[in-house]
């Protein structure tokens, strides 16, 4: 974790600071103190309040000469304390320009100014008066030329790229609360960091609904939102401030500073760049930079991140939050049985059949087909569950298997698969004494071979069980249980199937239940091992092929946002932090490349399946890849 890389991040801060309203020197005073706080923390950029050099609630103060005057030797000062240093800073302050005021935003960097911005959309409702004072950024359709402390700029709507795929676009307060915000624009043209100076000040329910808008526009915009408000130093007369301050990335507020502090708040946070930069690459809806913004290059040194302010969820598939969890695994679960149910009436099949071990995944897609039962007002009667005990069925995993049809009433059959594998062996030559792959095989091709006849016997569909971090593995067996004609389970990852068998037992009636959450308990096997001396199973399927929740983190940022080996185990690192060392975690995702690139010429004839979620394998939609790619550069 402490090598010197930045792994496409970039740390920036929203600051809310204890200032005078109409006190300039002392406003530089905070803002530089600010800086420093900052560089200390290795903050690449800062953005302050809106009109943070002399205050938001000026009211005809604006319109004086000291003022104005005393804003632009206090803006003087403050770029020539960043000369040599290796930040960028916004500040926010009233710039006279010909016939009117405007509202603006001004970027700093290395003693010089960048560039100017100016407040599109004018507040001036209620409380808000500012058409009074300041005139519309829109008054520039293209950027025009300003001296301002002696150094020529640019003033209008531009965006300035810091570096390192890192692009700053600034909106300012009230453009934010509008249909169309400058932000969108911005986005679209090249801007992944939007800041807003922002002063805006509290009543009930305001500050739920402002995180909403800054979440909600980081959403639609695929960028981190940096939000700074006025201090509650602003409030004056009929308002009172709360200096809220805020950074979202792509829907997600991941970090949020305390309102109503007396003193100086710097919320700070790790912004991936490169996720969001990928994201938009797959989005097809952005273009590059046009010629109506203007384009500044302002680029700060980011060699290093060592993830300080970045919280790296575990278990990205699974929600934190028990509520959200089963809120999730409610959607999911209905998405399975819905589909599966317009696949059922669509075919005209009387029924449905699934093989059923006694494990998760097979217990998933019982638990499935008996939804997509009720949501077609049929009979769970209607369903054929098959255990198919082998050489490796164990009495705890049987005995589940056939207490489960029972208790869901299901029609439930019975086929031992050892006889007919022995035959088969036999007829091959394979010495059965030898477990090997082919041992193994015969028994998932045999169980995969009765259950199509079985489906074909009795007109019904057959359901496939096998889950997406199998198929991400390649831990399933060619035409064997990798073959179905509908799989339930099939966008659904390891880590997350457990959570839905105990969302659905947590609803279930006592006995179903009872057999749910010993299910939940049985270790992950395929049984195509026998038993060791105790009747308990042997083969562990994580003892192979490494931990599925190492997997399926791996899984999840290599499909979604295309993340290369190094940052993978630099994500873990901070992500399992205490659980699994480096040494642990480059071994299992050394085996994950390669087992993921070698196994692709499975997932490219794998049945259709419901997508439940943002990450799928689907060859027909979600991932269209090569079956004899090599894996060399990925390893």
């Amino acid at each position: 974790m402490g090598d010197k890389m930045n792994y496409g991040f970039f740390r920036a801060a929203a600051a809310s600071l204890k200032l005078k309203v109409a006190d300039t020197d002392y406003n530089k005073k905070q803002i530089i103190n600010a800086i420093d706080t900052a560089l200390n923390d290795n903050i690449r950029l800062l953005v302050t309040p809106e009109l943070s050099v002399t205050g938001y609630t000026c009211g005809d103060l604006f319109f004086t000469k000291a003022l104005q005057s005393s804003a632009e030797k206090t803006l003087s000062d403050i770029v020539e304390y960043t000369r040599g240093k290796n930040i960028a800073v916004v500040v926010g302050m009233p710039i006279p320009f010909y016939n009117s005021l405007y509202n603006c935003a001004v970027v700093i960097h290395d003693g010089t100014v960048a560039g100017i911005v100016p407040k599109t959309h004018i507040a001036n409702y209620n409380e808000f008066y500012e058409k009074r004072w300041f005139a519309s950024g829109s008054d520039f359709k293209t950027c025009q030329d300003i001296c301002i402390c002696g150094i020529h700029t640019k003033i209008g709507s531009q965006i300035f790229d810091l570096g390192g795929g890192a692009v700053l676009g600034i909106e300012i307060c009230e453009d934010l609360w509008v249909p169309n915000p400058p932000s969108g624009t911005l986005s679209m043209h090249g801007a992944n960091l939007i800041a807003n100076p922002s002063a805006s000040d509290e009543y009930v329910s305001k500050a739920q609904y402002r995180r909403d808008l800054i979440s909600n526009q980081s959403a639609r915009c695929i960028c981190a939102y940096i939000y700074a408000g006025a201090s509650v130093y602003e409030s004056s007369t009929d308002l009172v401030f709360s200096g809220a301050t805020a950074v979202a990335e792509n829907g997600a507020v991941i970090a949020r500073g305390e309102r109503f502090s007396r003193s100086n708040i710097i919320t700070a946070a790790d912004i991936d760049v490169e996720k969001l930069t990928a994201l938009r690459r797959g989005n097809m809806s952005f273009e590059n930079i046009s010629r109506d913004i203007g384009f500044v290059k302002s680029t700060v040194k980011n060699d290093s991140n060592d993830l300080k302010y970045r919280f790296v969820e575990s278990h990205p598939f699974v929600p934190a939050n028990d509520e959200q969890r089963k809120e999730r695994c409610s959607e999911i679960f209905t998405i399975q049985a819905s589909g599966l149910a317009k696949r059922l009436e669509h075919v005209g099949s009387d029924g449905l059949v699934v093989g059923i071990s006694g494990g998760l995944d097979s217990t998933l897609a019982l638990l499935v087909c008996a939804q997509a039962m009720q949501l077609l007002g049929k009979e769970n009667s209607n369903i054929l569950g098959i255990t198919m005990p082998g050489f490796g069925t164990t009495d705890r995993t049987h005995d589940n298997a056939m207490q489960l049809m029972k208790s869901l009433g299901v029609t439930a059959k019975e086929i031992s698969i050892k006889d007919a594998c022995i035959q088969h062996m036999r007829d091959i030559d394979h010495d059965p004494a030898v477990k090997d792959i082919t041992y193994e095989n015969t028994q998932a091709r045999e169980r995969t071979q009765i259950l199509f006849d079985m489906a074909n016997k009795h007109r019904c569909l057959l359901v496939g069980t096998g889950d997406l971090s199998e198929l991400a593995m390649g831990w399933c067996t060619y035409n064997g249980d990798h073959m179905s004609m509908y799989g339930v389970n099939a966008s659904v990852p390891k880590t997350l199937v457990r959570y839905l068998v105990r969302y659905v037992a947590d609803v279930s009636d006592k006995n179903t239940a009872k057999i749910l959450y010993d299910i939940l308990d049985t270790p992950v096997s395929p049984e195509l091992l026998p038993p060791d001396e105790n009747g308990r199973i042997a083969q562990k399927t994580e003892d192979n092929i490494g931990p599925y929740e190492l997997h399926d983190f791996f899984l999840y940022h290599f499909i979604r946002f295309g993340f290369d080996k190094k940052k993978l185990s630099f994500l873990a690192q901070k992500a399992f932090d205490g659980t699994y060392d480096k040494k642990t975690i480059d071994k299992w995702l050394e085996v994950f490349m390669k087992r993921f690139f070698i196994s692709q010429f499975k997932r490219s004839c794998i049945p259709d399946s419901p997508k439940v979620g943002s990450v799928s394998l689907s060859p027909r939609g979600d991932w269209r890849m090569p079956s004899d790619a090599s894996f060399s550069v990925f390893i």
